[in-house]
């Protein structure tokens, strides 16, 4: 009991420094596992682990196969909460990248990695294969923590988001394919019968998660489990799912998950949102004990083992030359430039499926004597804390060094999808700036997207949006819905993050009369609120422009504005295509040369 509690609050310790030092939590959560584990055999009076997962005949936590059973139950829910955040629109600009990544890339991961560890350790085929089908996952449990705080461009974050979460199953199916070649043996048995496993694999896992997802949604829609029982539900057909195409098929569980979680992802289901936090809650809790507890499985001489130069040798080959080669491949023709593949290059931390895996089939393997088997563990832990050792603390300096890093963020989030909102955000849009709408009005959303407008679902009261690494690029922050508190919240909540060029909200219905109080955070007028915006943008829903000649002339049209409630100023636009917010207290606005124009909503306007 005791064991089993401190895991708990090791873990969730772990995490708690991972967010305050802002770290993949995977970092402390190894460090812990191994002090717990094969690091206490030095320092414990009997020479035994704090932590034992599998039981030894005196202590532990699981006995037999129960920490197998585990491992893959738990990597199970975290692949289908990965598959339910994948979203077809997000990679309509970088599709094809993403597709050689997880293919052209994952072959020359398997071969390249491979033939290292072949050469550089001296192990046999099938574990040197083993090794590089494990090593081929990156993960976006340890992507998202190290990229959620450095500027990108939205196109190599959608990039190393999608990589990571597509190719975890694709490197868990490598892996079962190459640990079937060496369970069943060599010659035509090894390869038949692997090839018929691979097919069972494919067949099972996308039938039962394609059948199920559909049955899932069915329910979902037609109100068929209480709300209260909602989740639960879900957690359990995702585990049913994964057992029961593990009993057709062998292995082909995890492929099923994500199969199911990507297809109930792109559904319009009602209570997704409810469903996706109640899966990132659990998701948190079973990483937070798997690491530590995979991480305690380690043994001391599994440690000595792999301490020594050809360790740093083999990682030296995956990090700087196989990664490389790998991107690099995989985005011929692309749009990309050379110093973003040379970025995308440079990340590729391994996660949560990799560790998981290795240590299932790396006892597997040990059981049944196979030569070689002892090294797969230890060296891909090696792998995954070196990787994430290395790009935690290095990515930002990369980013700034190879010219990725944006000095400036021009992108535009928008809280509240309403009408205004929309139109705001099509106008920016065409001129060339980057606008994302939030909103938890599911309609709104849609009308939204309709308009070929990038907009999500999301509760600014959560931590969803902060987690979003592909909204790194936004640097204006305007609160723009109909109830002010939240407005007054999502200001003080997401302008450090989103607004460091500026966070501004529509005035309340206190400051609208008073040009006195109204505060810096005010947007387009102190005497126009929600209310009024949306019966202008009713009676006149476009965006004009007027040519402003220099200041005098634009201190008319502000007087103009002014008095006539059918028009309001919104941005100011320069020769250069530049747009600039107007904030309530707008007169402060000089033009420097000809060719500015003013952009506002409402009725044209006319001086004459």
């Amino acid at each position: 009991m005791l064991e089993l509690a401190g895991i708990i609050i090791l873990g969730i310790i772990a995490q708690w420094v991972a967010w305050r030092f802002k770290l993949p939590a995977i970092l402390p959560l190894i460090l812990i596992g191994l002090l717990v584990g094969p690091i206490a055999t030095l320092y414990t009076e009997d020479g035994s682990k704090l932590i034992e997962p599998v039981w030894n005949g005196k202590k532990g936590l699981f006995p037999g196969d129960g920490l197998y059973y585990f491992v893959s139950l738990a990597i199970s829910v975290i692949l289908f909460e990965g598959g339910l955040t994948l979203k077809r629109a997000e990679i309509k600009n970088v599709g094809p990248v993403i597709t050689k990544l997880i293919t052209v890339g994952t072959v020359v991961t398997f071969f390249g990695a491979g033939v290292a560890a072949h050469y550089i350790f001296g192990l046999t085929w099938q574990i040197s294969f083993l090794f590089s089908a494990l090593i081929i996952v990156t993960g976006p449990t340890v992507i998202t923590p190290i990229l959620r705080n450095i500027p990108l461009k939205k196109d190599i974050s959608a990039i190393l988001k999608w990589e990571g979460i597509l190719i975890d199953p694709i490197g868990a199916l490598v892996a079962v394919l190459v640990f079937e070649f060496i369970s069943v043996g060599e010659g035509q048995a090894f390869t038949k019968t692997a090839l018929i496993e691979f097919g069972k694999i494919l067949l099972f896992g996308t039938t039962f998660g394609f059948t199920f997802a559909h049955a899932l949604g069915f329910v979902i829609k037609r109100n068929l489990v209480p709300h209260y029982l909602l989740n639960v539900v879900s957690l359990s057909v995702v585990l049913l799912v994964f057992v029961e195409s593990d009993l057709f098929a062998h292995e082909s569980g995890l492929l099923a998950v994500v199969v199911m979680g990507m297809v109930l992802g792109n559904m319009n289901l009602p209570n997704i949102k409810e469903l996706l936090y109640f899966k990132e809650s659990l998701s948190v809790l079973l990483i937070s004990i798997l690491f530590i507890l995979l991480a305690a499985n380690i043994n001391i001489t599994d440690m000595e083992l792999i301490f020594n130069w050809n360790t740093a040798i083999l990682f030296a080959v995956v990090v700087f030359v196989i990664r490389p080669i790998g991107v690099f491949l995989s985005s011929m023709g692309s749009d990309l430039k050379l110093n973003e593949k040379l970025f995308i290059g440079w990340v590729g931390p391994r996660g949560i499926v990799a560790a998981g895996i290795a240590s299932l089939f790396g006892s597997k393997l040990l059981i049944k004597g196979e030569p070689g088997a002892e090294y797969i563990t230890p060296l891909v832990f090696m792998i995954v804390l070196g990787t994430v050792l290395l790009n935690a603390t290095t990515a930002r300096f990369v980013a700034k060094v190879v010219g990725v890093f944006l000095k400036k963020s021009e992108g535009v989030l928008i809280i509240g999808a309403s009408k205004i909102s929309r139109l705001i955000a099509n106008y920016l849009k065409k001129n060339n700036r980057h606008v994302v709408l939030i909103d938890n009005n599911q309609a709104n959303i849609e009308k939204a997207q309709r308009l070929g407008l990038e907009a999500m679902t999301a509760d600014i009261f959560s931590d969803t949006l902060t987690d979003n690494i592909e909204l790194n690029d936004m640097g204006f922050l305007l609160a723009l819905t109909g109830n002010s508190e939240i407005n007054e919240f999502a200001i003080e909540k997401f302008q450090k993050q989103f607004g460091e060029n500026g966070a501004f909200r529509l005035v309340n219905a206190d400051e609208m009369n008073d040009p006195n109080s109204s505060s810096i955070e005010g947007l387009f007028s102190h005497t126009d609120d929600f209310i009024k915006l949306m019966e202008v943008v009713r009676k006149y829903p476009a965006i004009q422009e007027i040519d402003v000649k220099d200041k005098a002339h634009y201190d008319k049209l502000m007087d103009l504005a002014e008095k006539d409630t059918d028009i309001i100023p919104v941005f100011t636009k320069a020769p250069t295509g530049s747009i600039d917010l107007l904030p309530s207290n707008n007169r402060d606005f000089s033009p420097s040369s000809e060719g500015y124009k003013l952009v506002y909503m409402g009725k044209t306007m006319d001086l004459d």
